[in-house]
């Protein structure tokens, strides 16, 4: 992707904010496409697709070298509690 100038918005009465055509062009953005918004610190938007948010997400809590990921650890831990329930 070509770099992106940066473009000043101005926040609408209603809280609306309408991206430059040139963003929207750079980023392939449409009507009705779907995005995420999440603050990062005191003073930052970051606003990315819906697809590209559950991706970064997955990801994150994906099972990564050298450690089980969450759902496994939980399962190993009901195991082990039923075994000693067993007894």
């Amino acid at each position: 992707m070509a770099q992106i100038a940066t473009r000043n918005v101005t926040l609408g009465a209603q809280g609306r904010l309408v991206l430059p055509a040139a963003l929207r062009r750079a980023l392939s953005l449409s009507a009705g496409d779907a995005l995420v918004a999440r603050a990062e610190g005191p003073d930052r938007i970051v606003l990315e697709r819906h697809s590209a948010a559950l991706a970064r997400l997955q990801e994150r809590f994906a099972k990564t070298r050298g450690r089980r990921d969450l759902a496994a650890s939980l399962i190993a831990d009901r195991r082990s509690e039923a075994r000693r329930d067993a007894r």
